[in-house]
């Protein structure tokens, strides 16, 4: 008869190959992530040239970069929800060439509502992350499920920057278009080889196939940490977008002249984020969501007046540029993971949670790009405090609609 030891000791051997193919899909997956969520902010930092292109100014074309971040709120309210009914393989395999094929028709885009018109489609396809982030936590162990969570997020963040400084960099170089047709070629590859890594599911659908959506006001009124988690998150990102998605427009203007392959450049320090998204993961852990969260507010509250200093001195713009990143992917990495671990529906309160988000994120950069026509930088700085202040005080209120457990 085996010994107690030798028993455990072939356990241990007979895990080890399930853990390292469980840790190259993690990293599969995070690459995914960063690949698809470049889609979103593919447009930002080729305002500039896709502007000269059409024969318009930067200001005018602006309101294409929120459009993609409306498209994507869109995209994760009707298909997120699925991933608590669907097999999550075929849908992302799927979604990966729909996106495939409006990017291309992006880059063959004759004018600015063709382009709008590839841009949306794409970015409400693009939803891959949200659909692969509740499965990672779910198959994370409980004890380190924010890192793993954090780690998605990583990737996610690297994406934004590469997205900024790759396709600023080669935009400048070969044509804004053919930023759009790489994106194209990366998000075929890297979807479709995550697609047949994932686990193979049984279908789980007992209802109407959108039935998540329907679920979705319910589900946010019954769990206050969901609540709190979606309107912290749609102020924290609303405040970022405004910030980002404008800083093009500030560095390519008469402040700095910059050209839009060194104005890219600057996104560079969105890497702050992918080294804190870690560190924030061992934090959620440790001591906990609400404390995590309230920590990042207090960073984004100064960065906003460093990004008004910013305007016209460039070392207070690297030092804000550094402390939003920071701010944001900490409270994301909080409030995502609580979002995935307060219901029954992880699928659903995650397309709750990400929606909120964007819609935050995409109301504040499309009123910045207006307020940058107006009133310049220190009109989006004041649109960015404006969603800070929002997502902090709304949830410090009692509101009547919310379950008793909620108005606290």
């Amino acid at each position: 008869m085996p010994t107690a030891t030798a028993t455990a000791a072939g356990r241990s051997t007979a895990a080890a190959p399930a853990q390292r193919a469980g840790s190259l899909l993690l990293v599969l997956i995070a690459v995914c992530t960063a690949v698809t969520a470049a889609n979103i902010y593919l447009a930002a930092p080729l305002l500039p040239l896709i502007a000269h292109d059409y024969g318009s100014t930067p200001a005018a074309v602006a309101w294409i970069a929120s459009v993609a971040q409306f498209g994507y709120a869109f995209g994760l309210l009707v298909f997120a929800p699925l991933g608590d009914s669907v097999n999550r393989r075929r849908l992302v395999a799927v979604l990966s060439l729909v996106t495939t094929a409006a990017l291309t028709a992006g880059a063959l885009a004759s004018g600015t509502t063709a382009l709008a018109a590839a841009v949306l489609v794409a970015s409400a396809a693009t939803v891959v992350p949200q659909l692969l982030v509740p499965l990672v936590a779910q198959r994370a162990p409980a004890d380190r499920r924010a890192r793993h969570v954090a780690a998605v997020i990583a990737g996610l963040f690297t994406g934004v920057v590469a997205a900024r400084v790759l396709g600023g960099l080669i935009g400048q170089a070969f044509g804004w278009r053919v930023v759009f047709v790489g994106a194209a070629v990366l998000t075929a590859a890297l979807g479709l080889a995550t697609a047949y890594a994932l686990p193979a599911e049984r279908p789980r659908r007992s209802g109407p196939l959108f039935s998540g959506l329907t679920t979705l006001p319910s589900v946010v009124r019954r769990s206050p940490d969901l609540w709190r988690a979606c309107v912290r998150q749609a102020g924290m990102y609303g405040a970022w977008s405004a910030l980002w998605t404008s800083l093009a427009l500030l560095l390519t203007g008469p402040s700095y002249g910059l050209s839009t392959a060194t104005a890219g450049l600057f996104g560079l320090f969105g890497l702050a984020a992918s080294v804190v998204a870690p560190l924030a993961g061992g934090f959620v852990d440790r001591f906990g969501a609400a404390k995590v969260v309230r920590s990042a507010y207090l960073l984004a509250a100064v960065s906003v007046p460093l990004f008004w200093l910013g305007g016209h001195t460039l070392g207070a713009l690297f030092v804000a540029a550094i402390a939003v990143h920071a701010a944001l992917v900490a409270s994301h990495v909080a409030n995502q993971t609580l979002a995935l671990t307060t219901t029954s529906t992880p699928a659903t309160a995650n397309t709750a949670y990400v929606v909120a988000g964007f819609a935050g994120g995409a109301s504040a950069s499309a009123l910045a790009g207006s307020a940058f026509g107006w009133w310049g930088w220190g009109g989006v700085c004041a649109v960015a405090g404006v969603w800070l202040g929002l997502g902090w005080l709304t949830t410090s209120v009692r509101l009547g609609w919310l379950t008793p457990s909620a108005r606290r």
